[in-house]
């Protein structure tokens, strides 16, 4: 039976993710694929310190060390920013692995470079992780195309907005109530200006927009509007109307094939697709010429819910150079 090497680059929240749901289902890779899968290397930024147990001797903090590993075929990122991960990804796509990512800002600006370059070097790029966790936004939209237009993207990308959002209408906290809540339950970071600026929405969206349109729109012409000026009083008013705030990221084509973008919050009813998705879930919802409007929902952040559709997105390409497909 072949082997089939991997290398995890960071090894936070999602990286210990896929580790421990690539042991999990080891045997069940087995059966369903044929080969042998064994983690090789964990890029870390400090080997002394043991995150799991049993890891020790898998850890380097040498993309060199890494890229040495005989026969290593599929490498998973979980690091944050453009770099150092783009440089990691680039040559890792130069040694011609297979590379999968979690890295939604590296992507949005280089992931069209990125790609040209599995191309050339006749391996894939996974990125199912990079847009709403353990939502296959990624994966449906691709298939849909195949046959469908789609004219317009809608979706909340953010699990801690949508956290926030969420708690200010059933308990009439405040939005700093709020996020200090989702700060202590590990869904909002420290620094949680990426999230209730839009900028974490935003990049995603920029992702679709790509995958959507096969262009994003310049950036700066972007309205990308947050959630921190959204009082409790605002929410109350709202909710005495039947109506809900939702931070809601949108692209569309427009008519002369300019396209469109804006992040805000936006009010909507309970026709509105979007209007039941309450706490940590995302949903996307699209717009398109055959199926009509389509939706798909589900949890947008975690250990487990990113990192499993990473391994989804491993069992894919490994199935597309068999030529079957594969469910995990």
């Amino acid at each position: 039976m072949a082997t089939i090497k991997a290398a995890i680059l960071g090894f936070g929240t999602v990286g210990q993710g896929i580790y421990h749901i690539l042991n999990e289902k080891r045997q069940e890779l087995r059966e369903k694929l044929g080969v042998e899968l064994e983690v090789a290397k964990i890029l870390v930024t400090d080997a002394s310190r043991e995150r799991v147990p049993g890891t020790k001797h898998l850890m380097t903090e040498s993309m060199d060390d890494v890229l040495a590993e005989n026969n290593l075929q599929v490498v998973f990122e979980a690091i944050v920013n453009e770099e150092p991960a783009f440089t990691y990804l680039k040559r890792a796509v130069e040694a011609k692995c297979h590379v999968i990512t979690a890295n939604k800002v590296m992507l949005a600006k280089r992931g069209e470079e990125l790609e040209a370059l599995a191309k050339v070097n006749g391996v894939f790029v996974g990125f199912e992780a990079t847009v709403a966790g353990g939502v296959p936004i990624i994966k449906t939209m691709k298939n849909i195309l195949l046959v469908n237009e789609v004219s317009c993207v809608q979706g909340i990308l953010n699990g801690t907005t949508n956290y926030i959002l969420t708690k200010m209408r059933a308990e009439g906290w405040s939005f700093e109530q709020a996020l200090r809540e989702a700060q202590q339950l590990g869904y909002a970071e420290a620094d949680p200006f990426n999230d209730v600026s839009g900028q974490d929405a935003f990049k995603k969206l920029m992702i679709l927009s790509s995958l959507a349109f096969g262009e994003q729109p310049n950036w700066a012409e972007v309205e990308v509007i947050g959630i921190d000026t959204i009082s409790s009083e605002q929410v109350a008013e709202a909710t005495a109307q039947g109506l809900r705030y939702r931070h809601v990221a949108e692209v569309e084509k427009l008519e002369d094939g300019t396209i469109h973008a804006k992040v805000a919050p936006l009010l909507v009813n309970n026709e509105h697709p979007l209007y039941p998705v309450d706490d940590v879930f995302n949903a996307v919802t699209m717009e398109t010429n055959y199926i009509g409007t389509l939706s798909v929902i589900g949890p947008g952040a975690g250990m487990y819910p990113t990192a499993s559709v990473m391994v989804e997105d491993y069992a894919e390409i490994i199935g597309k150079r068999a030529g079957f497909t594969v469910t995990i």
